[in-house]
């Protein structure tokens, strides 16, 4: 799969509802390390990571993908519970993501 492919299946995965303002999420990087983040616009903020334009911590592990995100009512609401997911630990952070892939998907 191509990098242009391997972005847009990333971005349908963790953009599902682009109308809603702000959003936490977790990338995997290439070398399997996470990042946590938080952004009014996930999709031009996951084109900027793999663009190496994203934070400084994720330009030396490209390609990441977006494999978690939670949608929070406000700014000040995502910065929060990105300060939490960021004090998780890696086993902690592993069954949060694990737990949620296997939800049934919410009727639209």
């Amino acid at each position: 799969m191509d990098k242009k492919n391997s972005d847009e299946q990333s971005i349908h995965h963790c953009d599902e509802n682009p109308s809603v303002a702000w959003r936490v999420y977790i990338l995997r990087c290439a070398d399997g390390t996470l990042y946590t983040g938080s952004t009014n616009n996930l999709t031009a903020r996951l084109l900027k990571h793999n663009a190496g334009r994203g934070a400084k911590y994720t330009r030396g592990r490209l390609p990441v993908q977006c494999i978690y995100f939670e949608t929070e009512k406000d700014r000040s609401a995502a910065l929060k519970r990105e300060a939490s997911l960021k004090r998780l630990t890696r086993k902690e952070k592993d069954f949060l993501i694990m737990t949620v892939a296997h939800l049934p998907k919410a009727k639209q």
